[in-house]
């Protein structure tokens, strides 16, 4: 896959979804806000699976082409990381709606204890 450079003065905006390259490029939904993420080195991030877990009643089901992802997938609210923007590739395959963030920040106060 073709890497393409970001434009000057880019940064990832919250609610946007990113390959992230790892290991292996993986899908992730920026979650830090957009003031820190214009200034900082690094974001906040929620990852995303393609396996269902039951056990894991905090991971929403996300259908396929929500935020230009090509399968059904579930958002890791349970698993809040941060990594250096270096690591997203650019572009991004799309963003999430409003009201799909808001169930998602809602999951993930409830694992970190925030209600």
């Amino acid at each position: 896959m073709r890497v393409i450079p970001p434009p000057l003065g880019w940064f990832p905006k919250r609610g946007e979804v990113y390959l992230v390259q790892l290991d292996k490029p993986r899908p992730a939904i920026i979650l830090s806000v957009d003031q820190l993420n214009r200034h900082a080195l690094d974001v906040r991030l929620v990852g995303i699976t393609i396996k269902q877990h039951a056990k894991f009643s905090l991971r929403l089901p996300l259908k396929a082409k929500e935020g230009g992802l090509g399968f059904d997938c579930w958002p890791k609210c349970d698993q809040v990381t941060t990594i250096e923007k270096s690591f997203l590739r650019y572009p991004p395959l799309g963003s999430l709606s409003a009201g799909t963030m808001a169930r998602i920040e809602e999951q993930v106060r409830i694992t970190l204890g925030l209600l």
